[in-house]
């Protein structure tokens, strides 16, 4: 459970990165990775929380 937390943790860290790129350049191709990586972030946490959500109820 603690990696899955990190990784969530060092996903959103990345998101950040990736946006904070574009506003420095102006260049979409971080945006987009931005957007790609939070997208993802968002699917991978909803799971940890269906698992977690999973296991109280059972």
């Amino acid at each position: 459970m603690l990696l899955f937390r990190w990784l969530i943790l060092l996903l959103l860290i990345g998101a950040a990165v990736s946006f904070a790129f574009y506003v420095g350049t102006g260049q979409p191709r971080y945006k987009r990775w931005g957007l790609l990586t939070l997208k993802w972030t968002l699917i991978a946490a909803g799971g940890f929380f269906a698992v977690l959500i999973l296991e109280r109820i059972a």
